[in-house]
């Protein structure tokens, strides 16, 4: 646990922390700021992907608006609900409602690696809501020069009928969808993983930190309450 001390010691430390606190939201804004300053590159807006009516394509997922976050989400094929990818479950997880993007004319959509039939029903089995798609057969052209395989979130914006991609990141970038890391990051014990600078003694998590008895750890709440984690029990459009 940490030292004991009396309130003003205590405000005294933490406005030393909110010194650099607000020197990252600042330095965050000015990095978003050379974001919306970067060139693009033209992508072919007929694209194809599967979604719930068959094929369709890049154009058709922007839903008739201005710009487009694609996730494009890990698949671990031929293996069941437990083992899918504990990382885009749980990114996937922490995705509600997206009335305030679609309210600055942004569509969120996920690309997912695998087959459009098993990776639909896992969507379904987690209880998620955001459009859904495959992107199997057109990742060589959707994450050209990038590593397929893993996760990537990609910004997309139109002009008309054609398609440009205006920003991409992959890894810990994708950790801006995720509110409870940042909420974890809060905490005195923040993420009790690894790789974090915490002082000596302070909780650590053994092993997989997004999987709890052999899951990733928001499928349990799905399990106790009934759903079916069979992917399938619905039929892949693209075969």
């Amino acid at each position: 646990m940490p030292r004991v001390t009396d309130r003003a010691a205590f405000q005294a430390e933490l406005d030393e922390v909110r010194a650099r606190e607000k020197a990252h939201t600042r330095e965050g804004d000015a990095i978003a700021a050379a974001r919306r300053r970067l060139p693009m590159v033209e992508v072919d807006p007929a694209t194809p992907l599967i979604g719930p009516e068959g094929s369709t394509t890049l154009l058709d997922t922007f839903e008739g608006r201005r710009q487009l976050i694609a996730y494009y989400s890990m698949w671990h094929h031929g293996q069941p609900a437990s083992e899918q990818c504990q990382g885009c479950t749980w990114i996937n997880t922490e995705v509600g409602d997206l009335s305030y993007l679609h309210s600055r004319d942004i569509t969120y959509a996920v690309f997912c690696q695998g087959p459009y039939g098993e990776s639909r029903r896992y969507r379904d089995f987690m209880g998620q809501r955001m459009p859904w798609y495959s992107a199997l057969d057109s990742l060589d052209v959707l994450l050209e020069g990038r590593q397929i395989g893993l996760m990537h979130l990609i910004c997309y914006v139109r002009e008309g009928d054609r398609v440009f991609e205006t920003y991409w990141t992959t890894r810990r970038g994708v950790e801006v969808v995720d509110t409870s890391l940042a909420l974890m990051d809060l905490t005195v014990f923040g993420r009790q993983e690894w790789w974090e600078d915490s002082p000596e003694g302070r909780p650590r998590l053994e092993g997989a930190t997004m999987r709890l008895n052999g899951r990733p750890i928001p499928q349990w709440a799905r399990v106790e309450a009934g759903f079916s984690d069979d992917l399938t029990g619905l039929q892949d459009r693209d075969g």
